[in-house]
């Protein structure tokens, strides 16, 4: 073995930590919303090459993003308590390497889509678009949480082009739905860093919102709840459907509890509460379909 290959596997830790391998919450809460939007689209279980690319896809996106959130945070990490083992912040590696990792991911992500159709692959520019912008515009605004959610949400129409090679106008409110559910639960995120961002001037809706972010996450968690129904209504989802989008309202409610006080560690938990919003959407839509007639 070579002293690169050596090098190389030596390495192979801090690429999963680059990757995000060992929290694979983001991962979920973008792969979620397409599996509603492909069973959707099918009307019942969609295409099995289908669902192996769209799964397959996410992590590699999920993963190129993070790689170039590090590369774009590289000034930044470095000062934030949470962020300061980062592979780029501690210097593990480096700003080329990060690169290199987030264009190899997106290439594959590209060559899994060339397995769809001409429709779909339009979009996915689109997707890398999003994706590639995002981390960056922290610096710009107070909404990039609004540009994740963008990002995060594009799966649900690429999803319909793939299965359906169609865009019904009606997935427009299914994609401003996980919107608004994602500036929700990623404001939760930034309040866990909002003492943080102030100082080094990174801009967040959780800053935006001050004394009001329970007050505004909690208005926009109830428009979600509004628009999942229309969703319901518009694809004609019925008794498990809308029993989900019960329990999910409950959980808003348990998440805004979470919040109540502001601690940094329930702000995360109730983050990462959101995991089991999205399975619990997915399991209705499902048996939405499983059970129908």
């Amino acid at each position: 073995m070579t002293a690169l290959h050596t090098a190389l596997l030596n390495k192979v830790p801090d690429y999963l930590a680059l990757i995000r391998f060992d929290r694979p919450i983001g991962t979920y809460l973008l792969l979620w919303p397409t599996l509603w939007a492909l069973w959707i689209a099918a009307e019942g279980v969609p295409d099995t090459r289908l669902l192996v690319i769209f799964i397959v896809g996410t992590f590699l996106m999920r993963s190129a993003g993070c790689a170039i959130n590090d590369f774009a945070d590289r000034h930044i990490d470095a000062h934030v308590k949470r962020t300061a083992h980062r592979p780029i912040a501690s210097g593990k590696i480096s700003s080329k390497e990060a690169l290199i990792v987030s264009a190899v991911l997106c290439s594959l992500a590209f060559v899994l889509v060339l397995f769809t159709n001409p429709k779909t692959i339009v979009l996915s520019f689109a997707a890398v678009a999003l994706a590639a912008c995002y981390p960056f515009m922290k610096r710009y605004t107070h909404l990039p949480q609004v540009v994740l959610g963008a990002a995060f949400s594009w799966g649900i129409p690429m999803a319909f082009a793939a299965q359906q090679n169609a865009l019904p106008k009606a997935l427009w409110l299914l994609y401003f739905a996980v919107v608004l559910w994602t500036v929700a639960y990623d404001t939760f995120y930034a309040m866990v860093d909002r003492d943080d961002d102030i100082q080094i001037g990174v801009k967040s809706t959780a800053i935006l919102f001050g004394r009001y972010d329970r007050l505004m996450t909690g208005l926009l968690q109830s428009i979600v709840i509004v628009l999942l129904i229309g969703v319901g209504w518009a694809f004609d989802l019925a008794y498990w459907y809308f029993l989900s989008l019960i329990a999910t309202a409950l959980l808003f409610v348990y998440q805004q509890y979470l919040i109540r006080h502001r601690d940094r560690d329930l702000c995360f938990n109730a983050f990462l509460n959101n995991h089991w919003v999205g399975g619990i959407i997915f399991c209705g839509i499902a048996l939405n379909y499983a059970y129908a007639g």
